[in-house]
């Protein structure tokens, strides 16, 4: 189930399901210990001896508040006659979530409505050995267990500080929780609860005839009593408007940091840009791990999740981020993969959010023999990402400290991990995770790695280094060419294996040969990739209303249909983009530019109306599937529309149309402009105090 607007702040990430109820709650990283695992947050309004809790029975309506991660929703029950407009945000600073609630009478009589908040938080991920109790202290219901503290409090119209509640057992003795408690409109008061636990806590509001009354909750997350206690206290004496509104002008502030020329792009588009831009941020964890998604509901299929950083999908955000300007987070990822590269320099499958080795699925060992079990293209990308973030802000001193501990230990793992017959990478388990072999996208990353480390070895004045790598990197292009490119077919091969007779082609469609162009292993103009590149666009194209790309010919993962023909596989945001950013790169013209834009275009229409962007897309309904929102998806729409705006400039400036560029360096790659202007009485905006 998508996880339509998550809040959060980089420490506690906080998530809702499509019908407002809270499902995952991550503290103190983003994407490790989730508080609320195969938990319900419950949500209800007991109203006229009536009770309802947030669910189908309700009209719920899910987005945000314009360039801000504090979102706009509204609830309406017509059965009770009742409204509910809410706002919730994770405040920028403190770890604490808040929600503010404006609830309408849509009747013309007096009500007495009371609100109720069930919590069935499961501390460290287990729902063995917690104590939920009342604390006369603070007012408020606190769940603990060892380093981890959850305070929830309230305000009333009249008054702050939990008045009814209580707390209870469940899933023992036949025992539900004690959010039944809460559906004959009063609580018990138990004060403490231990073991398996949950807590609920009530609010009453009285409404006038069509009046409305407001109130506040938040749940204040930490590692001591003293810690939730200070920030509780907080919150009380700055008021949770005041907090509320902080966080609104940070949000506007932090999306809106970089000047864009977005003359000409439709609405929709910047709407969606700077949403995705948010979003992101919400995935990205305080310490530098860009993790993959957090949607628990994936659990059900798998027993495992997408809460990982895979250094790859990492790199891809981190390269979309730093296009759009925001050199702190780039920094602390690459931080963060300092911290975790092997001695013998190369990343593994993934990471959790602290820094230690995640599950993985891939052997170490295979046939009886020992097996690498690593994706190389994970060790290059990072590597291509940092000299990314180096070109943009010439981070002299920050890269010079991880010059030899990272980059020059990649670059030699990447140099020697080469198979010396054909001058390609020895083999590794390609992008999708699926498959053994030498792969196309493989090979182009590790060629834009190996020259990415070349280039920093001549800025850091090691010339004979640089001209090692580069002659790596020359030979692997060749390589390429020699032995992926299929004549027969006029197109290169996903991948290659070896067989009897050498290395056996796998010729299957794959949007990830996009990857040459990508990465720049082939100029975006050469036939050869030109030819790929209109195979992929014709032979991948789901051919149903709802469009788009999939992944490659007979993708298994989330499949509804084996009409292969017509579906090839489900559409997917990323791939689809990737055939827009190709399109870009290879446009010599404005209108051939224009062109690509209908992927946006596209995509715009295919979010949730929140802005999210799942991994895919149902070929029929257009309904998300698998994770949602995923990172990845949210930073190729950011790294595309940059990429355009760039290119925009780059063909308008060619053609004589500008007469201002802004902020371009000697660094910069080709199209590393997107700040220019066409007439020299229009200059460029200057940044508001």
């Amino acid at each position: 189930m998508a996880r339509d607007i998550p809040v959060g702040n980089g420490s506690l990430l906080v998530t809702f399901d499509r019908y407002y109820r809270l499902r995952d709650l991550y503290f103190p990283h983003v994407g490790q210990e989730n508080h609320n695992q195969d938990a319900l947050g419950r949500f209800g309004i007991w109203c006229d001896g009536q009770f309802s809790w947030l669910g189908p029975d309700w009209d719920v309506r899910l987005d945000y508040e314009p360039e801000t991660l504090v979102t706009h929703v509204t609830c309406t029950h017509k059965g009770l006659q009742i409204q509910l407009e809410c706002a919730d945000c994770v405040d920028f600073y403190e770890n604490v979530y808040l929600r503010h609630l404006a609830v309408t009478n849509l009747s013309g009589r007096k009500r007495d409505l009371r609100l109720f908040f069930s919590h069935d938080f499961n501390l460290y991920g287990t729902k063995v050995g917690d104590t939920a109790f009342y604390d006369p202290a603070t007012r408020g219901l606190i769940h603990y267990k060892a380093r981890r503290y959850l305070l929830v409090n309230c305000c009333e119209p009249n008054r702050c500080g939990v008045e009814e509640f209580t707390c209870g057992t469940k899933e023992v003795r036949g025992l539900e929780g004690t959010w039944r408690d809460a559906e004959d409109g009063a609580l018990a008061a138990n004060p403490i609860a231990q073991g398996t636990v949950d807590s609920t806590l009530g609010m009453r509001l009285p409404l006038d005839p069509h009046g409305q009354a407001v109130a506040y909750y938040w749940i204040v997350a930490g590692r001591t009593y003293q810690e939730v206690r200070r920030v509780n206290q907080a919150v009380l004496d700055k008021t949770p408007d005041v907090l509320m509104t902080r966080t609104r002008d940070f949000w506007r502030l932090w999306v809106n940091k970089e000047e864009f020329n977005f003359d000409g792009v439709p609405e929709d588009v910047v709407w969606l840009f700077k949403r995705s831009l948010l979003i992101l941020r919400t995935q990205i964890d305080n310490h530098g791990a860009i993790t993959a998604a957090n949607d628990s509901d994936i659990i059900t299929i798998s027993r495992d999740t997408y809460s990982y950083c895979w250094p790859r999908d990492g790199a891809l955000a981190a390269y979309a981020l730093i296009k759009a300007g925001h050199s702190g987070i780039s920094r602390r990822f690459f931080e963060f993969c300092s911290d975790i590269i092997h001695q013998d320099g190369y990343f593994l499958h993934k990471y959790n959010p602290d820094g230690s080795l995640a599950s993985s699925w891939h052997p170490w060992l295979q046939e009886r023999e020992a097996r690498l079990p690593i994706q190389e293209d994970e060790t290059a990308l990072v590597l291509w990402a940092f000299w990314r973030h180096f070109q943009k802000f010439r981070d002299v001193e920050f890269v010079a400290k991880h010059y030899r501990p990272m980059i020059m230990k990649a670059a030699e793992f990447l140099s020697r991990h080469i198979d010396a017959a054909t001058g390609l990478p020895l083999p590794s388990y390609d992008l999708w995770e699926e498959r053994w072999g030498v792969h196309t996208w493989t090979v182009a990353a590790v060629i834009a790695g190996v020259e990415s480390a070349a280039r920093f070895a001549a800025a850091f004045g090691e010339t004979q280094l640089a001209t090692r790598y580069q002659r790596v990197a020359g030979r692997m292009r060749t390589a390429l060419v020699d032995h992926l490119w299929s004549p027969q077919h006029g197109r290169f091969a996903r991948s290659a294996a070896a067989g009897p007779g050498g290395l056996a082609l796998d010729m299957t469609l794959d949007a990830s040969l996009c990857g040459l162009v990508l990465f720049g292993a082939l100029e975006p103009t050469d036939p050869k990739a030109q030819q790929t590149l209109l195979a992929v666009a014709e032979g991948l194209s789901v051919k149903t209303p709802v469009g788009g790309i999939a992944r490659y010919t007979g993708d298994t993962w989330h499949r509804t249909t084996t009409d292969t023909e017509r579906v090839p596989g489900n559409p997917w945001f990323i791939t689809s983009l990737w055939l827009m950013r190709c399109e870009i790169a290879a446009a010599e013209t404005v209108e051939q530019l224009d062109r690509s834009f209908r992927w946006m275009r596209w995509i715009s229409k295919r979010c949730l109306p929140s802005g999210i962007l799942g991994e895919q897309l149902h070929p029929e309904s257009g309904d998300p599937l698998s994770v949602s929102p995923l990172a990845w998806s949210h930073a190729e729409v950011v790294a595309a529309l940059v990429e355009y705006l760039e290119k925009r400039c780059y063909l308008l400036e060619r053609a004589g149309k500008i007469l201002h560029i802004h902020q371009r360096g000697r660094y910069a790659d080709r199209y590393m402009a997107p700040h220019c202007w066409e007439d020299e009485s229009s200059p460029p905006p200057q940044r508001q105090p």
